[in-house]
Parts: structure tokens; sequence; C-alpha cells
């Protein structure tokens, strides 16, 4: 019997080194594993990397894939995604040059936590009391209430309905916009349908749980941001094209809004010395919303079992579009 052919895996930004402590035993050829930990930019570099690799997987929308690059990589059969759909790939140009591509589950609740994380943070104030604190310093700063304020969220899907059933146990008022929002379905989440003016200018804390698309990038810009009251703060955990970060960074040094908590970026990773680096009044994170124990457990399970169908001839999870 002829032993089976060695599978060439590539798994692209695997940043906490997570691929290398997957059991991997469960696809039926031997795999050689290329785990890569650095971010790649699509060029030379990555293309050389990838060379020779039968199956990619793409950490959630870490790395753009386009038509470019999938034509470049005449060896690539398979494309595993993590989660069910990724707008960083070309899926269409996949489909084209005879690539299949699959997707995973998810777990939408770490990013509902770390919204409240970034919340609670800019709130109490909890990063400059923190470093107060091992400076020597005792209360040096007076937080702010989050019982009787009122959250605004822009986007009210599944992450949007979990955000604001947490901001209804704090107390909150609870608002929200998008632009297919109705007023029906706001009040099964018990919000308030606001226009996307109101909504801003009125909350004292704005979310954001918007799909990034060619309608909505940008979707909060100087007019929105200008609308917000001095004392209000914007917390992003969906994408950092949904913000235009320029007007934002603007809004931050005049302190026109108290502060921002970001866990995404028009560029990710975030280069060194961007301007949001040097502001005191944010508190961010390198998109961590969905970097858990849990869902990083979810994604390599099924990626795992994506491969495996693979190679059996009946791939699952398909990604059409």
């Amino acid at each position: 019997m002829t032993a089976p052919s060695l599978l060439r895996v590539a798994v692209l930004d695997d940043y906490q080194g997570i691929a290398e402590t997957v059991d991997w035993s469960a696809i039926p050829r031997p795999v050689d594993l290329l785990a890569i930990r650095e971010h790649l930019a699509p060029g030379d570099d990555l293309v050389a990397r990838l060379a020779d690799r039968e199956v990619v997987v793409a950490m959630r929308e870490r790395t753009p894939i386009d038509a470019d690059l999938l034509a470049r990589l005449p060896a690539l059969k398979l494309l595993v995604t993590t989660g069910p759909f990724n707008a960083a790939i070309d899926v269409a140009a996949a489909h084209r040059l005879g690539i299949t591509v699959c997707g995973t589950g998810g777990i939408i609740t770490p990013t509902v936590e770390l919204t409240w994380a970034l919340i609670h943070a800019l709130q109490r104030q909890l990063i400059a009391e923190d470093a107060a604190l091992r400076a020597g310093n005792w209360q040096t700063t007076v937080g702010a209430d989050l019982a009787g304020a009122t959250l605004g969220l822009v986007g009210l899907g599944r992450i949007g309905r979990l955000v604001a059933a947490v901001g209804h146990a704090f107390g909150m008022r609870v608002t929200a916009w998008s632009p297919n929002l109705t007023a029906e379905r706001a009040a099964e989440a018990q919000a308030e349908l606001l226009d996307r003016r109101s909504l801003f200018a009125t909350a004292d804390v704005v979310s954001i749980h918007l799909v990034l698309s060619e309608t909505t990038r940008g979707v909060v810009g100087r007019d929105e941001l200008g609308a917000m009251k001095p004392s209000a703060i914007l917390v992003n955990t969906s994408r950092g094209g949904l913000v235009d970060e320029e007007a934002l960074v603007g809004a931050l040094r005049s302190q026109r809004i108290r502060g921002a908590g970001l866990d995404v970026y028009s560029q990710e990773p975030l280069p060194v010395g961007h301007p949001l680096t040097s502001l005191s009044n944010t508190v961010l994170t390198p998109h961590l919303g969905y970097v858990t124990q849990n869902c990083m457990s979810r994604f390599y399970r099924d990626i795992v079992d994506d491969i495996a169908a693979y190679c059996a001839g009946t791939p699952r999870r398909l990604v059409t579009g």
C-alpha cells in the first residue's frame, strides 16, 4: 500500500504560537506544519513562504488574500479561514483558480466581554490609576458612572444585543442606530431607536458593532465625533475602517471627546509610532476580541476537521462568497 503523501500546511499570523500545540493527528495524511508567527504583508516574502503549501489557514482578516496573491500560489488547493466568512479573502478568485475555501465556527461572547473591559478601563481610569499606583501615588482620578448613563450602540446585531443586555444590567439607558435598524427590532433588545446624530449627541458611551462594507466604511466621521459630548467615550471592537481614524485622533487630541477604547484599526498590526499610541486618553488592545482559549479551541477544532474532510474528498463548511 502506498503511504499517504505529505500534506504541507501553513498557518498565517499565528502570533501566540498556538498552531504548534494543536493535535493534527485526525488528518489522514502526515502534516508538514509551517506556523508563521510574524505578520507578513502580501508580497514576495509571503509568496516564497507559501510556495509549496497545499493548505493555507488564515487567522481571521489579519492577512489580505487577494486574486494576485492567490494566482502566485499554484500549489494551494485548500484555503481555511477562521470564522464562517472573511472579508479579506477574494473567495471568487479562489474558486476561479480551483481553490476550495472553508470556514469554521466561532464564538461572539469574547468580543462582548472585551467591549465591556474597554468601557470599564475608560470609565474608571484604570490604566492611569494603575500607573499612578506603581509610581507611589494614591487616588488621582474620579471615575464616571455607568448606572444612569446612556449607552449608544452603532449596530444591534448578535454582538450589539449582548452588549445591550449588559448595559441594562448596569442600569443604563440603551439607544441604537444602524442603517437598516427598525424600531421593532430595537425594541426587541430593549433599545430606543434614534437617528444617527441624536445617538452620538446623547450617548455617554458609544460602542460600534457594525459589519464593515462599502456602505459602512467611515460611518463614524467628523460630524458624528463632533456631535458627541466632551464627557463621552467611543469604543470600537468591530472593524477599524468603520471610523475615520484621522478625525478620531483629532477629536482625542483636542479633548473634543473624553476618550476612546480601540481593539481594531485601519491598518493592522498598528504601526509603531502611530498617533493613537501617543495619546493619554486611549485604551488600545491588539485586536483581541476573539482571542480567548475557548474561541481559539473552536477555531482549531474546525480547522483540523476541515482539512480532514478535504483529504477525504468531502469538504465541509464551504465559504461560497
